[in-house]
């Protein structure tokens, strides 16, 4: 019998909190909130808990030299599931977000788009393949 078989490892079962630096808490709590409809709870507990939709998590670290998080100074990229990502990058154009107006579709993946928050965090925004195939949009 291999150690995998004797004993059961235990996991854990998603990402309880992401908790990160910011120079505008409050900015940075109204501009989640107002363009992504993320409620955040500040260091003093108030504020609401955030409950997402049930779903695929990619957790996957980078080279250390990656320019995919936008500055090199980025040492995360948060990547947010949505339904229609057409509608969400233009309702955060038309709210005069920092948007990237380059989309990309990886077949079987989905499609992704940018969007940078107002202390320059670079945002990966992701439609899962199921509802992201261009062909299917018709």
């Amino acid at each position: 019998m291999t150690p995998r078989q004797s004993v059961r490892m235990e996991r854990v079962n998603g990402i309880g909190g992401f908790f990160f630096r910011a120079n505008s808490q409050q900015g940075l709590i109204d501009w989640y909130r107002d363009n992504l409809g993320v409620e955040t709870m500040n260091p003093s507990g108030a504020g609401g808990v955030w409950m997402q939709d049930a779903g695929p998590t990619v957790f996957s670290p980078f080279p250390a030299d990656t320019d995919y998080f936008g500055r090199p100074d980025q040492t995360y990229m948060l990547n947010f599931r949505v339904n229609d990502l057409d509608a969400l990058l233009a309702q955060l154009k038309a709210a005069g977000a920092n948007v990237d107006e380059r989309v990309e579709y990886l077949e079987g993946i989905g499609r992704f788009g940018w969007v940078t928050d107002p202390e320059g965090n670079r945002i990966e925004l992701w439609q899962p393949a199921a509802s992201a195939d261009p062909a299917a949009a018709g």
